[in-house]
């Protein structure tokens, strides 16, 4: 057998790998991230807030927000006609510390390509293979692919999805439930009958059960066809199957179909996100309800969080993906089982999805990467304001990239600021704030969103590590 070694194998080439993938190109890791083949269908289609300040530092969520669009107003209807209209999400305006408010709807296809592309320009790919089997010692993790091939890795990340070999080979529990009996036809269907400037529902509005929703998936001529199903029932996933469920209920011609899929509702977690030098991600960690959008999300976020520590390396700093990241799957596994019940229930704002889906006020005030109190743990907020030559700069500006930032505010810190510069190089940006600094806060809104005259890190995944506290000390534990 040939064996080849790289530093981080990656398995599965979904959102949360490709994530992983990109961050790990931009770091100039060696990786290698594998997966059976190419993804179709819309999927996973709603990113959140967070999620695209994810993108903004990757440098991609140009091209994501070019592709997609807001969600649209849903109509309900009955009997032919509209009985309710509303929105699933209330459009908010952008603020100084939230450039991106709204939940932004895409195709899953649509965002992994643009992902693929951005792996591509950072000189990676993803390779057509299976990992298939994996033995881990102190040194490392010998894997096995399909066809015989082996790699050596010091690292393995399971990103392959809520069936995930890596979770089953490492022998840790998927603790949680499967509904049998709630399933739900999925499909990609091109109509002419329909406008697309709302995601039209039919359905009981007495016990607010769906029959059918048909929602335009922005960039595309395509619409994500939903029909929930008897426990019973094994459709043929074809067009004529899809066709007569709709034509039970409106007048609409189904012309085409696309990808299709039969969902059953999984609620679960692994009781461990890491096991030695293994380490799971995604919906291999963790498999949500629908509703609220939220598990393509949370696994970004997840390899948002574990790339910049398996850049650097060390047990410590690497424990750490699991002390932050599980409590935090566990709170938006239960945000999103909430919703999902609220909707099996036919309560009448089920629909409705508010501040805590946005993922903005996620955190790791709890972790031991979190120091100074105040507001170390919080994401770093963004905020505009002028550099030292007077053209106008974003705080994510000066975040975007691989390094961590140092943020002094006022003249007292100038001092240790330039020595910090010098002594970290690039792994470290750091900038004094305020009149005759690097960044002048022309208008407050640093001062705002940061309330302090001391000195705080911001860590290379864009929450704050240091507040108020040693920036010396605190940079030589993760830099």
């Amino acid at each position: 057998m040939n064996e080849t070694e790289t530093h981080v194998l990656i398995a599965g080439a979904g959102p949360t790998g490709l994530t992983l993938a990109c961050d790990l190109a931009r770091r100039g890791v060696d990786f290698r991230i594998v997966d059976r083949e190419p993804r179709s269908g819309s999927r996973g289609k709603g990113l959140q807030p967070r999620t695209l300040e994810v993108f903004d530092d990757l440098g991609v969520v140009d091209a994501v927000l070019a592709s997609g669009a807001p969600y649209p107003p849903i109509n309900a209807y009955q009997d032919g006609s509209v009985v309710w209209q509303g929105r699933m999400h209330e459009p908010a305006e952008p603020t100084p510390d939230v450039p991106y408010p709204n939940v932004w709807m895409v195709p899953q296809w649509r965002t992994e390509e643009i992902l693929r592309d951005r792996l591509a320009a950072l000189g990676g790919r993803v390779e057509r293979a299976e990992v298939t089997g994996f033995e881990q010692d102190d040194e490392g993790v010998t894997v096995e692919l399909d066809g015989g091939r082996r790699v050596r890795a010091a690292y393995l990340v399971g990103a392959d999805g809520g069936r995930s070999l890596v979770r089953r080979r490492l022998g840790v529990r998927f603790d949680g439930e499967t509904h049998e009996a709630e399933r739900m036809l999925i499909a990609d269907v091109r109509t002419g009958d329909l406008d697309r400037d709302h995601w039209h529902t039919w359905g009981d509005m007495a016990t607010q059960k769906l029959t059918v929703g048909l929602c335009p998936l922005p960039g595309t001529d395509v619409f994500q066809l939903t029909a929930p199903i008897g426990e019973e029932e094994t459709p043929d996933l074809s067009l004529e199957t899809f066709q007569k469920i709709v034509s039970a209920v409106a007048d609409v011609r189904l012309t085409d179909i696309g990808w299709t899929s039969v969902y059953r509702v999984n609620i679960r977690m692994a009781e461990r996100f890491r096991v030695g030098r293994v380490f799971l991600a995604g919906d291999a960690a963790h498999v949500h309800s629908p509703a609220g959008g939220q598990g393509l999300n949370t696994g970004v976020q997840d390899a948002y969080n574990l790339g910049w520590k398996l850049a650097r390396g060390g047990d410590t700093l690497l424990d750490t993906y699991e002390e932050e990241r599980l409590p935090v799957a566990a709170g938006v596994l239960g945000i999103s089982t909430k919703l999902y019940r609220k909707a099996a229930q036919g309560q009448a704002d089920a629909f409705r999805r508010g501040e805590e889906t946005r993922q903005l006020g996620i955190g790791y005030p709890d972790s031991p990467l979190s120091v100074g109190g105040g507001k170390a743990g919080e994401r770093a907020p963004d905020a505009p304001c002028r550099s030292a030559d007077g053209r106008p700069v974003r705080l994510f500006d000066v975040f975007r990239g691989p390094h961590v930032t140092v943020l002094g505010f006022g003249a007292d810190h100038a001092e240790s600021v330039a020595r910090i510069d010098a002594a970290y190089g690039p792994a470290v940006r750091a900038c004094t704030v305020g009149e005759g600094g690097d960044l002048v806060d022309v208008e407050g809104h640093v001062r705002a969103a940061y309330g302090t005259d001391g000195v705080v890190v911001v860590r290379p995944d864009g929450y704050i590590g240091s507040y108020d506290a040693d920036p010396d000390a605190y940079l030589r534990s993760i830099v």
